[in-house]
């Protein structure tokens, strides 16, 4: 069965498993202690920090291991701010962080600090210039990522980082989704990541601070790891998370990451010849080499990763179809795109290439038939105009040149479907109202005039939800 959500958690890598076992006989006792088992368990952690610190770029006592991603990111931009308290309170990010950036912000402007977010183009990119105009003389830390975890869009971290750096200003990089393929460049400051985004096991995170890095570690202290990380550490884990983090660093990656590329070219041309309707989103040229995302339009996200993976694939998702919270992914939304009908393939090593043209092979009869159970006509869009009653002055239709949608109560992607529906029943210049309280309706209506040609007019307060006016150009 393929599994195609690496960008979630790679399968563990057979050097992870290897340590592993390994490391269970070993690496048990506390090393702390300093009697022969504590020695033993000791000489391991050293050597787990050291080839760690070695794959990452940075010197060994800059590094120490968290309990995961995110407790590795909250402790990194807490640690900053407060730190850097007499600096200023301001935090700067993009618009396309992951949620654990975006949640310690949260917790920051609810302490009494600001932030400000940065845009990004409609590809997910952040201009490094945008960044710089973002700083401000009470700057006290800027959060960029080195990959986008959900469309795979790379960011210019290391002209980030120099500008950063000229404003006297630390920057914090979250490289979850690309340490596996390489080091990030540029002077960063502080360097956060996920073992089992590169086939370590979960329960490991890499918390890296430089040195001249002013840091002062929030939390229950701990003589542990430097302070930085409290709690007794999970020894085996962080050497098989070290030593896949080290084999990933050999010759072959490079090989791989190419060989996947290719893969991943072939799903972005082949997907739209192959669907209709289809928006591939990301950046094509400055993304990862594994991952690209996709929405399909008139497709409820959920119904389509189910009938996916019933087929065999594994996918994810970052539709607010698949969400319980019915909220658009906020990387989506920041970028403008499309949400409804949103597929993330991220490749984990080894995907053999039968197994993408198997997923090419089904994908358009999946999408079909989903799009058939929600009552999609062949083309939506392009409906033909009623004609003009008998009788009727030339050029005019029988149906008014303004209609309201009533989609309320209705999920995505109705309201988009039943837009769609009526468009072509109101002559060129008329307007179509779409009645939703659905909050992706906000994102996926203006997304499909786009798509379609059509002028997406605004959007306006209605008694429950809101008012979307759309006005047919072709």
């Amino acid at each position: 069965m393929p599994y195609f959500d690496a960008a979630s958690a790679a399968p563990l890598h057979p050097v992870a498993r290897e340590a592993l076992l390994a490391s269970l006989d070993e690496g048990w006792a506390d090393p702390a202690r300093l009697y022969r088992e504590g020695r033993r368990a000791r000489l391991l952690l050293d050597a787990a920090r050291e080839a760690a610190a070695e794959a990452v770029g940075c010197r060994p006592d800059e590094l120490v291991f968290t309990p995961s991603g995110t407790h590795a990111v909250h402790s990194g931009v807490s640690g900053v701010l407060a730190a850097r308290r007499r600096a200023g309170r301001r935090l700067v990010h993009s618009a396309v962080e992951h949620s654990s950036v975006l949640h310690a912000a949260e917790v920051h402007e609810a302490a009494g600090g600001t932030r400000a977010e940065v845009a990004v183009n409609g590809a997910g990119r952040v201009a490094a210039g945008d960044v710089a105009a973002a700083l401000t003389g009470d700057t006290a830390l800027v959060a960029v990522q080195s990959a986008n975890h959900e469309v795979g869009t790379e960011q210019p971290v290391e002209e980030v980082a120099g500008l950063c750096q000229e404003a006297g200003v630390p920057l914090l990089v979250d490289a979850a989704q690309s340490l596996p393929w390489g080091r990030v460049p540029g002077a960063w400051s502080v360097l956060a990541a996920s073992a089992h985004k590169w086939g370590g096991p979960p329960g490991v995170g890499l918390l890296v601070v430089r040195k001249g890095t002013r840091f002062a570690p929030q939390g229950p202290a701990d003589e542990r790891e430097s302070g930085r990380s409290a709690g007794f550490e999970n020894l085996p884990a962080i050497v098989a998370a070290a030593a896949s983090l080290r084999a990933l660093r050999g010759p072959e990656t490079s090989a791989e990451a190419a060989r996947l590329r290719t893969l991943v070219d072939r799903i972005r041309t082949r997907v739209p010849e192959l669907v209709p309707d289809v928006e591939v989103v990301g950046d094509p040229v400055h993304r990862l080499p594994h991952l690209v995302t996709f929405s399909c339009l008139y497709v409820d996200g959920e119904t389509l990763l189910g009938e996916l993976d019933r087929a065999g694939f594994s996918v994810s998702s970052g539709s607010s179809c698949t969400s319980s919270t019915l909220i658009p992914s906020h990387v989506l939304r920041a970028m403008g795109v499309l949400s409804e009908g949103n597929v993330r393939v991220s490749l984990p090593y080894g995907t053999a290439e039968a197994e993408v043209e198997r997923f090419l092979e089904v994908l358009p009869g999946l999408v079909r038939s989903v799009r058939e159970r929600l009552g999609v006509p062949a083309a939506p869009a392009e409906a033909p105009e009623a004609a003009a009653p008998q009788g009727a002055p030339a050029g005019t239709a029988a149906e008014p040149a303004d209609l309201v949608v009533d989609a309320l109560g209705r999920r995505c992607p109705i309201p988009v479907i039943e837009l769609a529906k009526v468009i072509g029943r109101v002559p060129v210049g008329g307007t179509v109202t779409v009645l939703s309280d659905d909050e992706a309706a906000r994102q996926d209506i203006p997304a499909w005039c786009t798509m379609r040609e059509q002028e997406y007019v605004g959007e306006r307060a209605a008694e429950r939800g809101a008012a979307y006016v759309v006005r047919r150009r072709v």
